[in-house]
């Protein structure tokens, strides 16, 4: 569930690899209950929640989970109040992070997230430090080699109101709004072209390239943070290596 450049390859390789951990499952619930909270129980009336539970699925997350999330918030079952948080830091060799955490103890997150950026050489900053080098966009992950060309993805994506689609190995990325992430995404569901996730994410305005001694400790830091329950989105500016599909 982190802010990269590749999405084929990132998205894919996640999605294999935490299906099989309860954490994720842990992380989407507490989204659930905070898209309730906001906006109703109801995915027809709550885009968000609709979002939410759609990356669910696609995680295998099973549908009693879904349903007590839903619960949770609504109260039925005993309810949890999550706040929301947001640190920034750097990480090895001036590395830019974001961090976006839910929490019943802000106290425990923030001393567990400072923990592990001073463990992996990095530093926690002050609010604003590095956010500056990244902008909120909806991305939108659509698998090729399933029947649409680029032409069909381009031609609803901008009639829909979309920026920018880039083809990338094996899948396109379409670049929106967050305003207009939902109508656009709608947009495909009426074509019939599936989407495979649909998020507002956090999109540097420029990568940077870390000597190979420094990218080891920096996926570390990335890796430990993302274990970490209360932690929901990593971000960063850092290229990282091509992942083999195959990976085990």
């Amino acid at each position: 569930m982190s802010g990269h450049n590749k999405w084929s390859k990132i998205k894919n390789v996640k999605a294999k690899n935490e299906a099989i951990n309860s954490k994720i499952f842990t992380k989407i619930g507490r989204e659930i209950v905070v898209a309730v909270k906001a906006g109703g129980g109801d995915p027809n009336l709550n885009p968000k929640l609709k979002n939410i539970i759609a990356k669910a699925k696609s995680y295998n997350m099973p549908n009693d989970n879904i349903t007590r999330s839903i619960k949770r918030a609504t109260g039925e079952l005993s309810a949890v109040s999550y706040e929301s948080m947001t640190y920034e830091g750097y990480g090895p060799a001036g590395s830019a992070i974001i961090v976006e955490a839910l929490t019943d103890n802000k106290n425990r997150t923030a001393s567990d997230v400072r923990h592990l950026f001073d463990r992996f050489g990095g530093s926690l900053g002050s609010t604003g430090c590095v956010s500056y080098l990244f902008s909120k966009r909806g991305v939108i992950v659509i698998s090729k080699g399933i029947g649409y060309t680029e032409d069909d993805v381009m031609m609803v994506a901008l009639d829909a109101g979309a920026e920018d689609v880039v083809s990338e190995d094996t899948c396109f990325v379409v670049y929106t709004t967050p305003e207009t992430l939902d109508s656009v995404k709608e947009a495909f569901d009426k074509a019939n072209i599936q989407v495979d996730s649909a998020e507002a994410t956090m999109v540097p305005s420029s990568y940077i390239d870390l000597p190979a001694e420094k990218l080891n400790t920096f996926q570390k830091l990335v890796d430990a943070l993302e274990e970490n329950d209360d932690v929901q989105e990593v971000y960063h500016n850092v290229n990282l290596p091509d992942i083999e599909e195959d990976e085990e």
